[in-house]
C-alpha cells in the first residue's frame, strides 16, 4: 500500500529512520571488540582512573581488532549504502550488509591491517615530534596532515573495494589516486565527517543509531561523484579520438580518391609521340 500526500513524506522519512539504523546496528554489532576498546579508553580518560599502561594495553587492543572486525563492517556498511546512492533502496539491509561482509572480507582485513600499521607509525611520529622534539614540530604537523589524508583515503578505499572488481593492490591504489586527484571532494568528505564526528560526541547514543551510517552515505557520494565524472571525462575523451581517427581516415581516403582520379586522367590522355631515329 503506498501513501500519498503528508503521510507518504512521513513514511518515506520513518522507513529511512528505520534503514539507517538497523544498518548502524549491524555494523556496531559486527565492530563490536574494537569499540569495546574505545568505549574503555574514553571511560577512563573521563574518570581520570588508569595509568600509562592501561592506555597502552587499550591502544594494541585497539589496533589489533581493527584489521578484523571494523573494517569488514565498515566495507559491508558501504556495501549497504552503496545501494542506496546509487538508487536501489528497496534492497534487504541484513542480506546486503552480510553478503558484503563476506565477499569483501579479505580484502578489507588487508587493507585494514596496511592502514591501521600506517597510522600506528604516524601516530608515534607525530606524539614524538610534538611532545619531545620542539624544534622539529613543522615535521609533526605534516604528519598529521598525512593521517587526515591518510584517513580520507580510506574512506573512498571501503568505496573502491565495494564499487569495483580489482585486485588488492589496484583498489589500494586507486583510493590513493582518488584522494590526491579530488582535493574538493577530500575536503568535503572530512568537513562532513568532522561535523558528524560532533555531533556524535555531544549525543554519544547517536554513534550506535546513525552517524556511522550517515558518514559512509556522504563519503561514497563523494566517491560516485567523482567515480561518474572521471566515467563522462573517459568517454568523452574516447569519442574525441574516435572522431579524429575517423576524421583522419575520411582524409587519407581522400587523398586516394584524388590519386585515383589523376592515374585514372594519365591513362586517358594519349602518349606523346616518339621522335623518329
Amino acid at each position: 500500500m503506498e501513501f500519498k500526500g503528508a503521510m507518504g513524506g512521513l513514511y518515506r522519512i520513518t522507513e529511512w529512520i528505520s534503514r539507517i539504523a538497523f544498518s548502524n546496528v549491524l555494523w556496531t554489532l559486527c565492530s563490536s571488540p574494537f569499540l569495546f576498546f574505545i568505549v574503555m579508553k574514553f571511560m577512563l580518560m573521563a574518570t581520570g582512573q588508569g595509568g600509562a599502561n592501561e592506555q597502552v594495553v587499550l591502544n594494541w587492543g585497539l589496533a589489533i581488532t581493527a584489521p578484523f572486525t571494523v573494517f569488514p563492517a565498515t566495507s559491508a556498511l558501504f556495501t549497504v549504502v552503496r545501494k542506496w546512492v546509487m538508487g536501489n533502496t528497496d534492497v534487504s539491509t541484513f542480506k546486503t550488509f552480510f553478503l558484503g561482509y563476506k565477499e569483501n572480507y579479505l580484502k578489507s582485513m588487508l587493507g585494514g591491517l596496511i592502514y591501521t600499521l600506517l597510522f600506528v607509525v604516524m601516530y608515534f611520529d607525530v606524539t614524538i615530534y610534538m611532545t619531545q622534539m620542539a624544534d622539529f614540530k613543522i615535521v609533526g604537523i605534516l604528519m598529521l596532515v598525512l593521517m587526515i589524508v591518510l584517513m580520507v583515503s580510506m574512506f573512498n578505499f571501503f568505496s573502491a573495494v565495494v564499487h569495483y572488481q580489482m585486485t588488492f593492490k589496484q583498489v589500494m591504489t586507486n583510493s590513493i589516486l582518488l584522494t590526491i586527484a579530488r582535493p574538493i571532494r577530500v575536503f568535503t568528505t572530512l568537513v562532513a565527517g568532522l561535523v558528524l564526528a560532533y555531533i556524535g560526541l555531544r549525543y554519544p547514543a547517536l554513534y550506535f543509531v546513525c552517524i556511522p551510517t550517515l558518514i559512509a552515505m556522504v563519503a561514497f557520494f563523494n566517491f560516485y561523484a567523482t567515480y561518474n565524472k572521471l566515467q563522462l571525462q573517459a568517454e568523452t575523451r574516447k569519442r574525441q579520438e574516435e572522431e579524429a581517427l575517423e576524421a583522419e581516415r575520411s582524409v587519407g581516403n581522400k587523398g586516394s580518391e584524388e590519386i585515383s582520379e589523376k592515374v585514372n586522367l594519365s591513362k586517358e590522355t594519349p602518349d606523346e609521340e616518339q621522335p623518329r631515329l
